[in-house]
């Protein structure tokens, strides 16, 4: 089953970037380059899939995170 997810990335200059699935608690993780981090992230969210019950995951589809931004 195909899903889509919500990923939050953060650049910081020091140490690469850093993602998480605002979704799946726990699921986190970084890299050294905003492809590396793509690429984490999705590993990450699919072994967290994984760990889920088919409740679980029915329950997890249902929830909706949204994103903006604002202009200030």
């Amino acid at each position: 089953m195909n899903t889509t997810i919500t990923v939050i990335i953060e650049h910081d200059l020091d140490s690469g970037y850093y993602a998480y699935c605002p979704d799946f608690e726990g699921c986190q993780t970084q890299g050294d380059t905003l492809g590396d981090v793509i690429q984490n992230i999705r590993e990450a969210a699919e072994l967290y899939l994984e760990t889920l019950t088919d409740e679980e995951k029915e329950q997890l589809y249902q929830k909706r995170i949204y994103t903006t931004t604002l202009a200030l």
